[in-house]
């Protein structure tokens, strides 16, 4: 311990009287620390307490202290640095929680003295060579990987490489990984009970790619809340593959187009929800009334749309801070089946979603006589 002098910013000057570098020595001396213990809790050694790195992170920020990071690296064999690779070619890619996604993870980060690093690729093996690059150059102590595939070969490579990773979502065998994901499943399992409340019993839903897991969780959501909800599950009223709003229209047209028609659909994106309104529309149907129409992902577009959009929200900003924190505290020794983590969606009701005023025959032959 050596004696603590509570230093200001504006007091760290060189010998020409210039603002100057805040250097360890000087954070050392501001914190009443050793030299070693506040290099320590920089670099999150294990012997140094929570509460010291915490305290010695704290006296960072204010004075402004910042690391030489080619030193750090040669001194921890960290960059203090998260890895993100973002396929630029997905039906998604420009979503709009990108930005609160984002923002989310890149506040945890500074918040602990790290960065992120954020690369693209145009496609899954460019994605693959794009992470191969970064590890290889040392630009990142960990990924986090977006958008889990039920078979990922992203965390095949990263198990293999060694190199720390944490899943905004679950694949299978991921019992030993790191991840936080949101319970996609708990939603559509309560839209099918809320629809159900409202009177439908032919409901249809409009799924992703099973590639994906969200959509597998997704689809086993729906099934038990037909289930539990005592309705009889057609699977003919079941589509997959459904992504962009297009993909909704001419699945919603062709479920539309059935003997027994669904008077309610429930989709897997809010992309894929606003062009089944896109089918409606075009049949002559008042979404809310005729079709009553559920989605997930809380877009701003919903509350736009007319009738406003009934959803679920996932709150984006917070996963990317838990999935930060998760891979940081990976990155520090804990182990990653200890960092395994979930939040509900929230529900947004608006106004396309109510009681049907036809049944399912009644709307069959109701779009029998539409031109």
């Amino acid at each position: 311990m050596t004696e603590s002098k509570h230093i200001t910013a504006e007091e760290i000057k060189d010998v020409q009287g210039r603002p100057a570098r805040v250097t360890i020595d000087v954070l050392a001396q501001s914190l009443g620390l050793t030299k070693g213990t506040v290099s320590k809790a920089l670099n999150d050694y294990a012997d140094v307490s929570e509460k010291t790195r915490k305290r010695v992170q704290l006296e960072a920020r204010r004075l402004g202290y910042q690391p030489l990071s080619h030193a750090q690296a040669i001194r921890t064999g960290r960059v203090r640095a998260l890895g993100l690779v973002l396929s630029i070619d997905a039906h998604d890619a420009s979503r709009p929680f990108l930005a609160d996604f984002l923002d989310g993870v890149s506040r945890y980060a500074s918040a602990e003295g790290w960065t992120l690093t954020i690369a693209t690729a145009n496609s899954d093996s460019e994605l693959l060579t794009t992470m191969i690059r970064l590890i290889d150059d040392r630009k990142a102590d960990g990924f986090i990987l977006p958008r889990t595939l039920h078979e990922d070969p992203r965390v095949a490579l990263l198990t293999r490489s060694e190199v720390p990773f944490v899943l905004y979502g679950r694949c299978a065998g991921c019992e030993n990984y790191a991840w936080f994901d949101v319970l996609g499943e708990d939603a559509i399992h309560r839209a099918v009970l809320r629809l159900a409340d409202q009177g439908h019993r032919r409901i249809g839903f409009l799924n992703a790619s099973h590639k994906f897991e969200f959509a597998r969780l997704r689809e086993t959501g729906f099934l038990e809340g037909m289930s539990n909800a005592g309705l009889a599950v057609d699977r003919n009223l079941i589509v997959t593959g459904c992504h962009t709003s297009s993909d909704g229209a001419r699945a919603a047209a062709d479920l539309l187009a059935q003997p027994c028609p669904p008077t309610a659909l429930i989709c897997a994106t809010d992309m894929v929800a606003l062009g089944a309104y896109e089918a409606a529309r075009h049949l002559g149907l008042e979404i809310g009334r005729d079709l009553s129409v559920i989605g997930y992902d809380g877009i701003p577009e919903g509350q736009y749309a007319h009738p406003t959009l009934t959803t679920f929200n996932a709150d984006s900003r917070d996963a990317g801070e838990r999935l930060a924190r998760l891979l940081i505290e990976q990155i520090r020794g804990k182990s990653a089946h200890e960092l395994q983590e979930t939040s509900c969606a929230t529900l947004i009701a608006r106004q396309s979603d109510g009681p049907p005023r036809l049944t399912s025959d009644e709307l069959a032959t109701y779009l029998k006589q539409t031109p």
